[in-house]
């Protein structure tokens, strides 16, 4: 079993990271070419682009310039660790154990619109470049023709046949995925909370979630879509009766 999950736009290079072991991301020759492409914009372009403040332009501008290969523990960071946010704030990165990370590094993949598929230990530098941005480069008009179906590949290339993948990231970074061919089916989880009398997708608590399932799954070493079913943290439990194949429903009561 293999889960996918979404990045983070903040990100904490400052914390020392809580483990050495390390590994460098596949596709980085991919990411070399959106670097180039991304230098050619200037601070206005990526205020207009990102919908951003002049400040976050004028910052991201600065971390393309800098960007540089090849990384190292002294240029950059693991992923898990540096992307922060609502899914890792439910994911705890920093208290897993060497166990547990190497688990992580087996069965989770990270989906990035400048890294593509990222496994959780690869070093990262910092950037921002949403999945959905609508960056002009030579394969296409946006960063889903840009990838095209290399992160699909790459993803089959972690998959044996009919090994399932389970979607905890969000629609924007999984539209970079073609379900249609990956070696095996699809298995989304969806976080429902009771307001006011109905159960609904909260965003803010959806994203904690996701994180919380992915920990979840690596604490306990499961590697079963029906081991899912088991996951009852944060007062979340599973409802069969609105649960398909392809998706399994959580709810929770209204938090007073």
């Amino acid at each position: 079993m293999l889960l996918v999950v979404s990045p983070a736009k903040t990100l904490d290079f400052t914390t020392p990271p809580v483990t050495d072991i390390h590994s460098q991301p596949k596709m980085l020759s991919e990411s070399e070419i959106l670097i180039d492409r991304c230098r050619q914009l200037s601070p206005a372009d990526i205020a207009t682009l990102m919908k951003v403040s002049d400040n976050i332009a004028h910052l991201n501008c600065e971390r393309f310039s800098q960007w540089t290969a090849p990384f190292s523990t002294e240029n950059a960071k693991q992923a898990i660790l540096a992307f922060k946010g609502d899914v890792y704030t439910g994911l705890d990165a920093e208290t897993l154990s060497t166990e547990e990370f190497e688990f992580a590094q087996n069965h989770l993949r990270i989906l990035s619109g400048l890294y593509g598929l990222l496994k959780p230990l690869d070093l990262i530098q910092a950037y921002r470049l949403e999945m959905g941005t609508k960056l002009k480069n030579s394969r296409g008009k946006d960063l889903y023709q840009f990838w095209g179906e290399r992160i699909t590949d790459e993803l089959n290339n972690a998959m044996s046949a009919n090994m399932p993948l389970i979607n905890l990231a969000s629609n924007e970074y999984f539209k970079a995925v073609n379900p249609k061919k990956l070696n095996g089916p699809v298995i989304t989880p969806v976080f429902k909370d009771c307001k006011r009398g109905q159960y609904k997708i909260i965003s803010f608590y959806a994203k904690k979630a996701r994180g919380m399932m992915a920990r979840y799954i690596i604490e306990n070493r499961i590697v079963t879509p029906e081991g899912l079913k088991t996951f009852c943290v944060d007062d979340y439990y599973f409802d069969e009766q609105e649960s398909t194949d392809s998706q399994l429903v959580f709810k929770r009561e209204e938090i007073v």
